[in-house]
């Protein structure tokens, strides 16, 4: 019988054990997952992984942390895998795309810090004025859906049309245009392919990033979109991880003195434009 009821409690003194051991290493697992060191950055093409690599990164891997850059050949791809979990974390998109993508995708991306951002603008080769427009002039603008909606909004600022009242301006669509006085021929184009052929309109709206990459002095603008908070780029994580511990370091190095200091001394040109939280 003592022979029995030994064995018994020895046998549930194990289960126990097992159990706490499991529970313990679950918990280091999720500690890890949130406290861990090694970070990956998906790497799309633009000047936002340029900022991050020599502004921010530094800052990080002072901290401690090793940053592993992924590499992809556009945005979506880097989505993509942010959303599978393959890599932690980008910094190429705003807060509008993020909405799209999520609703699209049926993803949970956050974005948890606004970031430096380059403002699209109204650049042209044959005029100096955006009074100079004349009938029938050619804008060239960008034909990506997000892009596009962002150089009508621009046109619009500029008078040059009007888009239909309630229409979501990060949404809106040539279809959506209600007035254009000026009959201006608007064409959509692949935008990296609108610095190389200014020559043949009168007009382009370029993205920030193309126009960075391109090097178009920025101070050449006729006119530049104002940035709601929705269109700053951001850092955009899986919204499980908005508060992990390398989350919440990632937004202290863009709010440091460090990164303010880096931003003083390359900005020269005028191309980054800071959020509020970041001045």
């Amino acid at each position: 019988m003592i022979r029995k009821f030994l064995k018994t409690t020895i046998a549930s003194l194990l289960i126990i054990t097992s159990a706490i051991g499991l529970s313990a290493c679950g918990s280091k697992n999720s500690s890890d997952s949130s406290e861990k060191k090694e970070i990956k950055l998906g790497v799309s093409p633009g000047p936002y992984n340029d900022l991050f690599n020599a502004g921010v990164k530094p800052i990080l891997e002072k901290e401690g942390y090793k940053v592993n850059l992924v590499n992809f050949s556009e945005l979506l791809s880097s989505e993509v895998a942010l959303t599978e979990g393959s890599v932690d974390f980008n910094v190429a998109q705003h807060n509008a795309y993020v909405k799209a993508y999520n609703k699209e995708k049926k993803a949970n991306l956050v974005s948890i810090i606004k970031i430096p951002t380059v403002r699209a603008g109204i650049f042209s080769n044959k005029h100096k004025s955006m009074s100079e427009v004349k009938q029938g002039d050619k804008v060239f603008i960008p034909k990506d859906p997000s892009n596009a909606a962002r150089a009508y909004a621009l046109l619009e600022k500029a008078g040059w049309i009007k888009i239909k009242s309630g229409v979501v301006k990060t949404l809106a669509t040539q279809k959506d245009i209600v007035e254009n006085k000026n009959n201006i021929k608007i064409i959509e184009m692949d935008s990296s392919q609108i610095p190389r052929s200014m020559n043949e309109a009168d007009y382009a709206v370029l993205p920030g990033a193309i126009e960075y990459m391109a090097k178009i002095d920025a101070s050449k603008a006729l006119i530049s979109e104002t940035l709601s908070d929705d269109l700053y780029i951001t850092v955009a994580v899986d919204g499980k991880n908005k508060n992990a511990k390398w989350a919440q370091d990632i937004i202290k190095a863009y709010k440091s003195q460090d990164f303010k200091n880096y931003i003083k001394t390359h900005n020269s040109k005028g191309y980054w434009v800071l959020p509020d939280d970041l001045k």
